[in-house]
């Protein structure tokens, strides 16, 4: 089974004082590490090569690669991992990645309308309105597909639990994770942002070898976390027809998947869960439930 491992920048050690109910003792505690991250998009226009930083992100290190093929495939920047020369680190810049396109590869950097800076809590706290967001977005999913067995979706979270060796540590990584619809995880991501997580998630198959392995069709998404608009809007982008989260979902994360056709589940733990949209993905579900 697929195990999440850290770098050993991932995880800082710092002395704390811990109280409890006898005397209070030193200790060292472990965290994730927060730490930013440039985003820098190399292309050609015309006959002169263009450097443009496209964002700066707070991430826990590692997977950086990922994290930033990920970002530009689900702003629409990206569209084919054939469209990616080279992802490099420059040696004298460690915080930065520079995503080098290949020069017969348009551009049209119009989708990245957001601040250059984004926090590790938001992913598109910086976008210049819900409608840039929208637009990003692909056609509506198809409905035809496997049918998902309830049973598949209650061992989700204990088989995620047993794959985060980076909460195991800290316990302040988010995850997202990519399971099969028969219930086999094929890959996780840890990130202090869970939007991050799941760009690192999208990444790391975008630059599978040999030619990527996006559209994830028939493939579900789970995310220790909340459900939030942006992660709807990066699954649909990837052509993934399921977000299940152990938390709850907003109203626009809702509204987006019954828009776009996605089956979103939330609260999915204890055996139980909502689902809020793409019911049709869901077996034994009574026809009474099939439009929602």
């Amino acid at each position: 089974m697929p195990t999440y491992l850290p770098p050993a920048d991932a995880v800082t050690a710092f002395s704390i004082l811990r109280i409890g109910t006898d005397a209070p003792e030193t200790a060292t505690d472990l965290v994730a590490t927060e730490e930013p991250l440039e985003i820098q998009l190399g292309y050609t226009r015309g006959s002169v090569e263009v450097r443009k930083t496209v964002a700066i992100t707070m991430r826990t290190p590692g997977h950086d690669r990922d994290l930033a093929a990920g970002f530009l495939f689900t702003e629409g920047i990206v569209r084919d991992p054939a469209n990616i020369a080279e992802i490099v680190r420059p040696a004298d810049k460690p915080q930065t990645v520079i995503v080098r396109l290949r020069p017969d590869v348009a551009v049209d950097v119009r989708p990245l309308e957001r601040n250059n800076y984004t926090t590790s809590s938001c992913g598109v706290c910086g976008k210049a309105s819900l409608d840039a967001v929208r637009t990003a977005t692909r056609h509506p999913l198809p409905e035809a597909a496997p049918l998902l067995d309830p049973a598949i979706i209650h061992r989700l979270p204990e088989t995620l639990r047993a794959a985060q060796s980076g909460f195991d540590q800290t316990g302040g990584l988010h995850a997202a994770a990519l399971f099969t619809f028969d219930g086999r995880l094929v890959a996780v991501r840890e990130d202090i942002g869970r939007h991050n997580a799941v760009d690192k998630l999208i990444g790391s198959q975008l630059l599978a070898a040999p030619a990527g392995a996006i559209p994830l069709s028939e493939r579900i998404v789970f995310v220790s976390s909340r459900a939030s608009f942006e992660l709807v809007q990066k699954i649909v982008m990837a052509g993934c027809p399921v977000l299940a989260a152990v938390g709850a979902p907003s109203s626009l994360a809702i509204e987006l998947a019954r828009e776009t056709g996605a089956t979103l589940l939330g609260f999915v733990r204890e055996n139980r869960f909502n689902v809020y949209a793409g019911t049709m993905r869901l077996r034994a579900l009574t026809p009474a439930f099939a439009a929602t």
